[in-house]
């Protein structure tokens, strides 16, 4: 059953002292209200969405900066907030949240949904790295504290996955994708995001970069390749 907009959340999942939009005004007297540091509103933001769609039970898993800041990474949190959820839910996630009084509008991108809350934007990403969003890829997902706030939260192998397979000759910012490398290096099952991967260059070059700054340890074709340039500077000697 469908929940009032106005219902406390705290009687939902145990969300302390949040509560739900009520419509545009309520929302633009609650980002009125939130702390001027865009760090923070953006966390308000995730735990609001975050705790709305644990409450009607959809499937989803938090991703993108806020999933690396409750992973343990610095609370540097980029420009909109990321939850991955399923291709088939994305019209009953979009009700959910129109019902909570956010406004929600489907972009000329045709794999994910915007959304409005307390003046930050939202995504709602059904294809991740290039393929849909898939209850495994769901069910992998940790369940952490963003905030004080309980929610899924995107593995960390998954995570990086879906940062380097967004790499191409158009958008390639590894200096953006270094620190949470380094962040994370000890939670990722790195062979498993170089299977994923494939040959695909940029994330290639990206492992490479990662190997000769020490972050992760070279693969087997690695050590092959820094052992042939060795053999061929000591036949050139």
């Amino acid at each position: 059953m469908t929940q009032h907009a106005d219902d406390d959340v705290a009687h939902h999942g145990g969300v302390t002292g949040l509560r739900l939009a009520t419509g545009e005004a309520a929302g633009e007297a609650l980002a009125r209200s939130l702390p001027v540091d865009r760090n923070q509103a953006i966390l308000e933001a995730a735990k609001q969405v975050g705790a709305i769609l644990k409450r009607e039970g959809h499937a989803f898993a938090l991703a993108g900066s806020v999933a690396v800041y409750a992973h343990g990474g610095s609370q540097n949190l980029q420009h909109d907030v990321d939850f991955a959820i399923l291709p088939e839910d994305a019209q009953s996630v979009a009700d959910t949240l129109r019902e909570a009084g956010l406004q929600v509008r489907t972009p000329p991108e045709d794999w994910l949904l915007k959304a409005d809350c307390l003046g930050q934007q939202v995504d709602l990403i059904f294809e991740l790295a290039h393929q849909p969003v898939t209850r495994e890829l769901l069910a992998r997902a940790d369940e952490l504290s963003v905030d004080s706030v309980f929610m899924p939260v995107l593995s960390p192998t998954d995570l990086l996955h879906s940062l380097l397979s967004a790499f191409s000759e158009h958008h390639c910012d590894f200096g953006a994708v270094l620190p949470i490398a380094r962040t994370l290096r000890e939670k990722v099952d790195w062979d498993a995001v170089r299977r994923d991967c494939g040959d695909a260059p940029m994330p290639d070059a990206f492992f490479y970069f990662l190997e000769r700054l020490g972050v992760i340890e070279p693969s087997a074709a690695g050590r092959d390749r820094s052992g042939g340039s060795a053999r061929s500077e000591e036949g050139r000697s």
